[in-house]
């Protein structure tokens, strides 16, 4: 199991009220909920590994370069991403849990948790299911491999499992075409253009037509025929920036992790240090929810 770790605390911190914090007044609730959605997932699912992806860079610079409306509505005016004010003291809080908890935790330099996700899903020898609210990370799904989303859009509770014919299902394009619908539909939320004027309707239908984008981009090079009026002219017009985001819009699927052990622990590194972690944030009713998950894992 692979967690889009800011996806995640991001639900939680909306989802958990602010007031849950601690003895000295600090708010946890992004730290409660994450915490108890792992032992929500652990135990639902139970998953023998377990990976919490970071954004080590949640704006790399060869995206922006690429692309530089690449979420440049998100920046702040201090620089770096806005978040509110009383999530960024939690990150580093629930990075401290994951570490005592023994959970392995991995962000890489000038990538996205995405990044992370994509490497060690393409690269795992067992069957996968990625943790997410983002719809990005459906480009992952491989039924051949056996690689899945756990779509947390609608919570933790309400989680819905994502595979090709999902997707179908969807999006009424083939299982293993969402990067290419993406690159053309765009998406606001990241400050991806797309294509302008070719929404998902219009990316679906060119997907079931010619087959993938390579296919689109080299029938509208011969012609028009077979597309939607006022289509053919939208996308040679778009044909220049196509590649670049493309690229921002895939997933890296090869980035130098170093080799991990991502077994989920029989037992905590250091118990002392997770007791004082617990006591420290109030936390000890979530904590233990997420060793009852392990050592059901474990039974």
């Amino acid at each position: 199991m692979l967690l889009d770790s800011a996806s995640m605390y991001f639900r939680s911190f909306f989802g958990v009220p602010d007031t849950v914090v601690a003895a000295d007044g600090t708010i946890v609730n992004a730290v409660k909920g994450f915490l108890d959605a792992i032992a929500f997932l652990v135990s639902a699912r139970r998953p023998t590994h377990l990976v919490a992806a970071m954004d080590a860079d949640w704006r790399p610079a060869w995206r922006v370069e690429l692309v530089p409306s690449y979420k440049a509505h998100r920046v702040a005016p201090e620089g770096g991403e806005e978040v509110p004010d009383a999530l960024s003291p939690q990150v580093p809080i629930i990075e401290a849990a994951l570490d005592a908890l023994g959970i392995c935790r991995i962000g890489m330099p000038d990538a996205e948790a995405d990044d992370v996700i994509g490497t060690l899903a393409t690269t795992a020898a067992m069957p996968v299911e990625i943790v997410t609210g983002d719809r990005d990370l459906f480009q992952l799904v491989d039924d051949a491999r056996d690689v899945a989303i756990v779509y947390i859009a609608k919570g933790f509770g309400n989680a819905e499992r994502i595979d090709e014919a999902a997707i179908t299902a969807k999006y009424d394009i083939p299982g293993r075409a969402y990067a290419d619908f993406a690159t053309m539909r765009g998406d606001t939320s990241d400050g991806l253009p797309g294509v302008p004027g070719v929404g998902e309707k219009t990316a679906a239908g060119l997907l079931r037509t010619f087959g993938d984008l390579d296919g689109i981009l080299a029938a509208a090079a011969r012609s028009d025929e077979g597309f939607p009026r006022g289509c053919h002219a939208k996308l040679l017009a778009a044909i220049d920036d196509i590649p670049a985001m493309r690229r921002v819009v895939a997933v890296a699927k090869d980035l130098p992790i170093d080799p991990i052990d991502p077994r989920i622990p029989a037992a905590v590194p250091d118990p002392d240090a997770l007791d004082a972690f617990a006591e420290r944030w109030g936390l000890h009713n979530s904590v233990a929810r997420v060793l009852d998950a392990f050592a059901s894992v474990h039974a």
